[in-house]
């Protein structure tokens, strides 16, 4: 079992630390480089490079970073270094604008909209990865992802906090709805697209859009916090994203998002109860 050489970029984030680890325990050769060690590397073989470096909740306050993330670090990697495969993680926030979510549909998105800042860069990696990448280039578009990340700004991860606190106060309506998927199918994925995929784009996602409302209930019945509405929430929805690509290339069946929140709310548990983890860290 295992054998290959994988380089994680992003490794001190969320889902590359977890991915690298997930290697590391299937027997691969794991390289870890940081952002300023990229270049050192330029003389040997990196094997099959998975690109997890980015910005997530606070990228509106930090534009000029989350595009260097997204693409200036990129663009260095793609200038001569030794790759037997290329699979860059992007978002399926790329669809905010879409009527459309599948893998092949057109992207639209406005340059004055400080939102879609974000989503501009992901495209921009996205075209660099698959336009300067070579024939073994890939792209991820990952769904929002759960795990327990207990210093994230992201919206799961918030909440489930607020929810030990005893109230969650939501700034989107209740009826708000997106794509979910497990950690542990993310980690499962990763590496088998990075090695076998026959697509050049994936939506990696689960099943179904999951509202507000089912998480916050689930939450409730967990810990017995209440539930608020802010008076100036608005409705939040994305497009249904297909996931038929990856059901049919690696017999993909995606974990129910609901169920994974009963071990998240206990690993939040211990960790409020244990010393402090240090700062926050929001690079993915």
């Amino acid at each position: 079992m295992g054998g290959s050489r994988f380089t994680v970029l992003g490794a001190g984030g969320f889902i590359g630390r977890h991915l690298a680890a997930r290697l590391r325990q299937a027997g691969h050769e794991v390289l870890t480089p940081g952002r300023g060690a990229l270049g050192h590397l330029r003389d040997q073989p990196l094997g099959h490079v998975i690109y997890c470096i980015g910005l997530t909740a606070d990228f509106r306050q930090r534009p000029l970073e989350t595009v260097e993330a997204h693409v200036g670090v990129l663009g260095d990697l793609l200038r001569g270094a030794d790759l037997a495969s290329l699979l860059y993680l992007s978002s399926t926030r790329v669809y905010a604008r879409a009527g459309d979510a599948r893998e092949d549909a057109l992207l639209p998105a406005s340059p004055r909209d400080p939102s879609d800042l974000y989503n501009l860069s992901k495209m921009m990696g996205e075209a660099l990865c698959l336009n300067a990448g070579g024939p073994r280039a890939r792209v991820v578009r990952l769904a929002s992802v759960v795990g327990f990340d207990p210093l994230s700004q992201n919206f799961l991860p918030a909440i489930v906090r607020q929810a030990l606190d005893g109230r969650i106060v939501l700034q989107s309506t209740l009826a708000s709805a997106k794509n979910y998927i497990v950690l542990e199918d993310v980690l499962d994925l990763l590496p088998r697209i990075a090695e076998h995929g026959a697509s050049d784009v994936y939506n990696v996602a689960g099943d179904r859009n999951v509202s507000h409302r089912e998480i916050v209930d689930r939450l409730a019945e967990l810990t017995g916090c209440t539930v608020g509405v802010a008076p100036d929430a608005v409705e939040q929805a994305f497009p249904p994203i297909p996931i038929e690509r990856i059901r049919r290339e690696f017999g993909f069946r995606p974990r129910d998002p609901l169920a994974a929140l009963a071990p998240i709310v206990a690993a939040h548990r211990r960790h409020a109860a244990a010393p402090s983890g240090g700062p926050a860290r929001r690079d993915a």
